[in-house]
């Protein structure tokens, strides 16, 4: 009767969903300190903070490193900053809640993957397909304070929704589709990719007509919102407040700029989308396996979503050959391909093949869980310029095009290369642009000034009045 039991609870998806969920509360509340992509976790705590200090401004997101400019940043819709705002309104600000509300939202969002494919395809594809899903490279980014994971997770829910309302005609359905579809795509406009299956809906005669009118009016409007952002709103901050976060290519120079890069664009598919080469390798069994199959629909969806995804691969031009979370919308995808060849396995070697992938993928992830003591003292700046900087005043710190330490600073300003610190009169320059203050982190290479007045130092931290 035990054995039973434990049968039934491992082959539920929700317990193995819950139990990622609790493994990636590890190091949760870190600070965006690790290794990779903190650069992107701290710009988007940024624009959340500046949420918080400055009053919530939900069209003209706000950064802190664009110098003598107001801030406003040409950047993706600040849902995702909005919430972290929330929390910090209710507890106060801290560096790690979009972490949290990343992590709940991308575990719901798998769940609901979990089921869309089995309402679309069957359960025992959705089963390998999640836990996949699960130790892929969502592993490690739904727990970053970053949209892309969180995106996804709301369109796939929108998805379900979707779905839903044309089987049972809802309302409710409907709205929920709508209303999540719309976040999601907002969010991060490569989500769009996913979103791309409502294409066949038109098509499917099986449906009564009119929910096939409805649906595609209301994915129509969920569309043209989303490009009504970035195609009317963004390029309308870029102009009025010039800086910008993206920048997107046109087709032929995308393609100009991905061809040199061709091995480090390939690498995402082959490795840092579930960060494992016999997942890979199932992959290729997976297509062919289902290429085998009449779900001419089906793989109508699969050909759509990846048409889709190869124009956004190409509008990043040479950006996604060396971004590893650009894949994770199509993750979802090679997902489903590998849970295609699992299910030709017998259960036993079914099992082995989602253990060594799961291994693989995790062991090449685990790193993201932890912190470098060595990269602690970055936490004691905020203080340290709070102490010696008034508010209002603007810096210039050595943080590279990394908006990282400019955002511990919590002070605005600049964040330039060292090479350009000791070119002759470049910090002047920023000086009568209303520079104040400039900082020099000495960890890495150490920078002295003796033309400006030293107002602190410490092991790590030299700070200098300009004027």
């Amino acid at each position: 009767m035990q054995k039973i039991k434990f049968k039934a609870l491992f082959a539920d998806i929700r317990f193995w969903i819950f139990l990622f969920f609790i493994i990636r509360l590890i190091g949760i509340t870190n600070a965006p300190l690790e290794a990779g992509h903190n650069w992107r976790q701290a710009f988007t705590n940024m624009v959340a903070r500046n949420f918080y200090d400055n009053g919530l401004h939900f069209l003209y997101p706000e950064i802190d490193m664009a110098g003598e400019k107001s801030g406003i940043v040409a950047s993706e819709f600040p849902f995702f900053n909005f919430l972290i705002y929330l929390f910090s309104k209710a507890f106060g600000y801290a560096h790690w809640y979009g972490r949290l509300i990343n992590l709940v939202v991308s575990s719901i969002g798998i769940f609901y993957f979990f089921k869309v494919i089995k309402g679309v395809v069957n359960s025992k594809i959705a089963f390998n397909a999640t836990i996949v899903l699960l130790v892929s490279i969502w592993f490690a980014f739904s727990r970053k304070s970053m949209p892309d994971t969180f995106s996804v997770s709301l369109v796939i829910i929108g998805l379900y929704y979707g779905y839903d309302y044309l089987k049972r005609n809802n309302f409710w359905s409907l709205f929920l589709f709508f209303t999540f579809s719309t976040l999601g795509m907002l969010c991060k406009i490569p989500a769009l990719s996913l979103f791309s299956v409502l294409a066949i809906v038109p098509f499917l005669k099986s449906i009564q007509f009119q929910r096939r009118l409805i649906i595609s009016f209301a994915s129509f409007l969920a569309v043209s919102i989303t490009l009504i952002w970035y195609y009317y709103w963004v390029p309308f901050l870029l102009d009025t407040y010039q800086f910008q976060l993206f920048f997107p290519k046109g087709i032929m120079e995308g393609i100009k700029e991905i061809l040199p890069h061709v091995p480090e664009a390939l690498k995402k598919f082959y490795f840092d989308s579930i960060n494992s080469y016999i997942a890979f390798a199932c992959f290729l069994l997976g297509i062919y396996f289902f290429l085998k199959t009449k779900e001419f629909w089906l793989k109508t969806t699969i050909a759509l979503i990846s048409v889709v995804f190869l124009i956004f691969i190409i509008k990043t031009g040479a950006v996604f050959p060396f971004h590893s979370y650009y894949i994770i919308p199509f993750t979802p995808v090679m997902a489903v391909l590998i849970g295609y060849f699992l299910v030709q396995l017998p259960n036993k070697y079914r099992i082995i093949f989602l253990f060594l992938i799961a291994i693989e993928a995790i062991g090449n992830q685990n790193h993201d869980f932890f912190v470098k003591d060595s990269e602690l003292y970055r936490l004691k700046l905020d203080q340290i310029a709070a102490n010696n900087i008034e508010k209002k005043d603007l810096i210039i710190i050595n943080g590279g095009q990394s908006p990282q330490s400019i955002y511990f600073a919590h002070k605005k300003g600049w964040s330039v290369e060292n090479r350009n610190l000791v070119r002759p009169h470049f910090i002047d320059s920023l000086s009568n642009l209303g520079a104040k203050y400039l900082i020099i982190d000495q960890t890495n290479e150490k920078l002295e000034f003796q033309q400006f007045q030293l107002k602190y130092r410490d092991s790590h931290f030299w700070i200098y009045q300009l004027k």
